[in-house]
């Protein structure tokens, strides 16, 4: 039998949460995640993108996101992340405005944008807190008085979930997050003990793990976030390297210029001609009135 494959795959995780199939286990996944957010649970949540053939990880630049509509016409947009491509927050933002903007046709008023909800899920450390799930609204800084509601952006952290980070036992939204961290399958018995809908899930995934085709695509498209993920912290790398570079370089250059100074002060102390002092410091004529105006 072969292992399992990882949930935290993006084209995995489409597999499992956002197919027809498994509607009910994305409204129980949402339902835990705004039960912590101090939300009412859904009652209905309808697929805008659903898994179909055309997401197979082919076409390398596609977001494998998840797109749902709740029976009130308010977005949900979810995400994983395996890896950091950084600037999180401004990635956040941009794809959250697009979701809340395309929902106008020409000429429709701005009274029929809908809320719209972002929750990210990811498998690095982003936010300098300890907790595993941030939720963030528009609201007053002082007051904390409500601009609109219109903005929910949720941050799950994996890292941030030690498997003993809250009781297993009672259920809720910290056992499909440890189930996402791949947590060992020995445990998984425990993890649906009060959540019966994470069991399916965890046989979508044992059976796609055992599926030949769907090994094949987990693999493609794990090797291209591989890739993309070198890739950025290639680019990182030698972007810290220029930019010490160019210190060094910025540094010396300063020091060159402070040797100059000096030797234009003295010179013009004992009378020495402008021009020869020009072709002595490599500073120019006008550089060096301005000294000699300054003392």
């Amino acid at each position: 039998m072969n292992e399992l494959l990882d949930p935290r795959n993006d084209f995995l995780f489409k597999r499992i949460f956002g197919s027809e199939e498994n509607r009910d286990v994305l409204l129980v996944f949402l339902n835990k995640t705004f039960i912590e957010a101090n939300r009412p649970p859904l009652t209905e949540i309808i697929l805008l993108n659903p898994y179909t053939e055309k997401d197979a990880p082919r076409d390398k630049q596609s977001i494998l996101d998840i797109r749902g509509k709740t029976a009130d016409g308010e977005l949900i947009n979810v995400e994983m992340q395996l890896f950091n491509k950084y600037d999180t927050e401004k990635r956040t933002m941009f794809y959250w405005s697009k979701l809340y903007s395309g929902q106008l046709q020409e000429g429709q008023s701005y009274k029929m944008l809908k809320k719209c909800v972002t929750i990210n899920i990811l498998n690095f450390s982003f936010l300098p807190n300890n907790q595993y799930h941030n939720v963030f609204h528009l609201r007053e800084d002082r007051s904390g008085i409500p601009l609109i509601d219109d903005m929910e952006l949720h941050f799950l952290e994996l890292p941030k979930l030690g498997d003993h980070a809250v009781p297993v036992e009672s259920g809720g939204l910290v056992n499909w997050l440890l189930f996402l961290k791949g947590i060992d399958k020995s445990n998984w018995e425990v993890l649906t003990m009060n959540e019966p809908v994470l069991k399916k899930a965890m046989d979508t995934l044992e059976f796609l793990s055992q599926d030949a085709e769907a090994r094949r695509l987990y693999e493609d498209r794990q090797k291209y976030l591989h890739d993309e993920a070198s890739m950025i912290e290639g680019a990182l790398a030698e972007g810290e390297a220029r930019g010490e570079a160019r210190g060094e370089a910025r540094g010396e250059a300063r020091g060159e210029k402070k040797k100059a100074v000096q030797m234009t002060l003295e010179l013009l102390k004992l009378g020495v001609d402008k021009a020869i002092i020009s072709k002595a410091s490599g500073l120019s004529e006008a550089e060096i009135i301005a000294l000699s105006k300054q003392n």
